[in-house]
């Protein structure tokens, strides 16, 4: 993610089921994180991110609680989704958007910024 941050042109949008989902997640007992750790991410979430109204549905039968994150990805006309879930790799034809690795995205985009 640093190398999102250090990249002020780019810009991280969510909407707040998403945002739901990141803190839902961070708060699962089996990451073990403390009340500090977990609020310093979800002050990183609550700085960087951009919160949008997601009014686009994305019927993604691979993984039906992951096409929130395609219907933001149309709704914001965003170039890139972001992900390490593989799901994904079966949703390039439903959306204009390029899906890519956290890895693949570094190497290709952030490295040449």
């Amino acid at each position: 993610m640093q190398s999102i941050f250090d990249h002020p042109d780019g810009e991280w949008i969510v909407s707040w089921e998403i945002v739901a989902e990141y803190k839902e997640v961070l708060s699962r007992p089996k990451f073990k994180l403390t009340d500090e750790v977990r609020t310093s991410w979800f002050e990183i979430i609550d700085t960087f991110a951009t919160l949008i109204d997601v009014n686009v549905l994305i019927d993604f039968p691979q993984d039906r609680k992951d096409a929130k994150f395609l219907a933001c990805a149309v709704a914001a006309e965003a170039d890139f989704l972001i992900t390490g879930d593989s799901d994904f790799n079966q949703a390039q034809t439903l959306v204009n958007t390029t899906i890519i690795s956290v890895s693949l995205f570094n190497s290709l985009v952030c490295n040449s910024m």
